[in-house]
């Protein structure tokens, strides 16, 4: 049994309380993912001459031998995929990891799990972060962080006020529900506006945009994006693909441009580049 308490509070928890004050939405399950449940654990591992790791996620990963790298495909089970959640897997981590349950439906597992007298077998599966357990974020936010929560502005996308609202952090890109404020019609979240501690809202067809920026890139099929190459990119865990063009900005940097423009792109959320069942690779949305 290992401790990683210090590491999971410093590269997640911290991260994500950081990001919500930046009116950023943070994913802290892919940052557990690469940080902890990968290097952390590849760090203990390897001194005690252990080759592998084994992870129960939904994902396969093989060699290609023609370009000398590992790759990432989706499981069997397009639903139960989670390949978004491990796209920031290095060569290194992903060389060492072994993924048995890829390859097998969940309801299939189950029953693996149930002849063999495992007590998880019937297990609900988890669906909400793990260190929120009432799912309250900006609760969570207000009595684990130093900085304040201060109230601010509502505007629309003239600058004109609409109300006041509790705190940057209680809201996300998209979000329609629970603003607190009737506006005597239908007002999304477009834009938080951290600086000057402002929720932007708009109409729902202001919500959708053609094109992002994305930058801590990490690439497993190809060692590094190549200008004007095609991709079927996901904005989100429970989005569903769409093709799109990648331009390279520069070192750390690209803009994905969208035929289909695509609803609620989020800050601080990461896309995810696919060909085919193979994980192209991702960064973190500007």
């Amino acid at each position: 049994m290992l401790n990683f308490k210090d590491i999971f509070n410093k590269t997640v928890i911290e991260y994500f309380k950081e990001e919500y004050f930046k009116g950023r939405t943070p994913n802290p399950c892919i940052a557990c993912n690469r940080h902890v449940k990968w290097q952390a654990m590849l760090d203990k591992a390897v001194p005690m001459g252990i080759d592998y790791i084994a992870t129960g996620h939904y994902a396969k990963v093989m060699y290609d031998a023609a370009t000398s790298r590992h790759i990432l495909k989706k499981s069997v089970t397009d639903k139960k995929d989670q390949t978004y959640a491990l796209y920031n897997l290095t060569q290194e981590q992903l060389s060492r990891t072994l993924m048995p349950v890829g390859d097998y439906p969940k309801d299939q597992i189950r029953q693996m799990a149930k002849d063999l007298g495992l007590s998880v077998a019937s297990k609900p599966d988890s669906q909400e972060i793990c260190f929120i357990h009432d799912n309250d974020y900006g609760k969570f936010l207000s009595e684990n962080c130093d900085k304040k929560i201060v109230p601010g502005k509502f505007i629309d996308t003239n600058g004109n006020v609409l109300g006041e609202h509790k705190g940057i952090v209680h809201y996300t890109v998209g979000q329609r529900k629970g603003l607190g404020n009737t506006f005597g019609k239908p007002m999304f979240v477009v834009k938080l506006d951290a600086t000057n501690n402002r929720v932007v809202l708009g109409d729902d067809h202001e919500v959708f945009s053609d094109s992002l920026t994305a930058s801590d890139l990490n690439f497993i099929s190809i060692e590094k994006p190549i200008d004007g190459m095609r991709v079927n990119a996901k904005i989100r865990y429970s989005a569903k693909e769409s093709p799109a063009t990648i331009s390279v900005l520069d070192d750390n940097k690209i803009k994905v441009v969208f035929d289909v423009p695509q609803r609620a792109i989020t800050p601080g959320q990461s896309v995810v580049f696919y060909a085919g069942e193979v994980v192209v690779g991702g960064g973190t949305i500007d």
